[in-house]
């Protein structure tokens, strides 16, 4: 495998419908640092067949153009062993599994990841998995997901089956999936993965950007889109900007000067500053260096 981004760099995860071939073709044009082919919801089961014969020229088209290649497949007691057959043949760095539940669901798909793995030459380990959290009982599992693999890196929450499984009423506020999104951040962050947020599945710009600023005060790094004209605006939002780096550099500088002189805190423009802001701030440097390296 190629040098790509790390995961935990990674902020925009667009999902591009499998079958699709001129939003395959485009796709890199989003500027989304991960492309995922999408072979479940997006792709009908009578264009599977052809979505996956596309799958290892698409990932190499992907990867040429600097992209993380993903894709999603079907659950394994569908279509997803024949779409892992197919798709494993390009080597992609990252394996989603729709509606995970149960921890097994991953511990099977690492079983079929690494005997194709095996199969078609390809370095042991080198496929990240991706667990998508779609439904209730999921839900309230996550951490033990998320550890059910030395592969998973991240695990994702998607919005429509998980509302559907509620029984909730969409709304472009998403106030019925708050509470869904912050209890699935706390148990990634509790189980040391990165949690990717849900997409906005409107077609508006400033919805678009509102949720995504949401997401980023809750504390994500991540987020999934499904329009392509919305990578852009994730990645603009999950990147620290030059003024959130100029005050976390103020931050750092003025806690570093009181605790030289022996003091346990400090203000700062009326922000009564502690260790926890303090580590907050250089977290958050740290970030800006690592994705302006990348």
């Amino acid at each position: 495998m190629t040098d790509r981004r790390p995961t935990p760099l990674c902020r925009s995860w667009l999902f591009v419908n499998g079958a699709d071939e001129e939003a395959l073709a485009t796709a890199p044009q989003s500027g989304a640092d991960v492309l995922m082919q999408e072979l479940e919801d997006f792709t009908p089961p009578n264009l599977r067949p052809q979505a996956r014969k596309l799958a290892p020229e698409v990932f190499a088209a992907w990867r040429a153009a600097g992209a993380v290649v993903g894709v999603r497949v079907n659950p394994l007691d569908g279509d997803g062993l024949d779409d892992l057959a197919a798709v494993m043949r390009g080597a992609p760095d990252i394996v989603a599994l729709p509606k995970v539940a149960e921890p097994d669901h991953i511990v099977e798909l690492e079983r079929e990841v690494a005997r194709l793995e095996r199969e078609y030459g390809i370095a042991e380990g080198a496929t990240e998995l991706l667990p998508n959290v779609e439904l209730a009982r999921g839900l309230v599992q996550t951490g033990d997901i998320a550890r059910a693999s030395r592969r998973t890196a991240a695990c994702l929450m998607a919005s429509e089956d998980m509302a559907a499984d509620l029984g909730a009423e969409r709304s472009k506020d998403g106030l019925e999936l708050a509470y869904a999104r912050q209890r699935f951040l706390v148990e990634c962050v509790a189980a040391g993965v990165m949690a990717i947020d849900c997409p906005y599945t409107w077609a508006d710009l400033d919805g678009a950007e509102h949720d995504t600023v949401w997401a980023r005060r809750l504390g994500y790094k991540a987020k999934s889109a499904v329009a392509h004209n919305h990578a852009g605006i994730i990645n603009r939002i999950l990147t620290p900007s030059t003024e959130e780096v100029e005050r976390a550099e103020r931050i750092v500088a003025v806690f570093e000067a009181a605790q030289a002189q022996g003091l346990g805190r400090v203000e700062l423009d009326g922000t009564l500053v502690e260790t926890p802001i303090y580590m907050t701030a250089k977290r958050l440097l740290e970030r800006a260096a690592a994705l302006g390296s990348t």
